[in-house]
């Protein structure tokens, strides 16, 4: 999946993946995609609860590597 922005928080616990999200997709306009790589098990969980919360897409998830690529468009 295309992405117009990729965060690289793999090795970060919650809730710095989330929080690092946040701050990106605060600079970035709508309608973009940002692609988060997390290796905390914890944001299978977090960040799709964050989205729904933010008012953002949870377009979808696939594994890479040691992590997960969650995709999130900007609501």
């Amino acid at each position: 999946m295309h992405s117009d922005v990729e965060l690289d928080a793999i090795g970060l616990l919650c809730p710095l993946p989330v929080l690092k999200a946040r701050k990106r997709l605060k600079s970035m306009a709508t309608g973009q995609v940002l692609c988060v790589l997390a290796s905390d098990p914890a944001a299978v969980i977090d960040i799709p609860h964050f989205c729904a919360e933010a008012g953002h897409d949870l377009l979808a998830t696939e594994p890479r590597n040691e992590a997960t690529a969650y995709f999130i468009r900007h609501g």
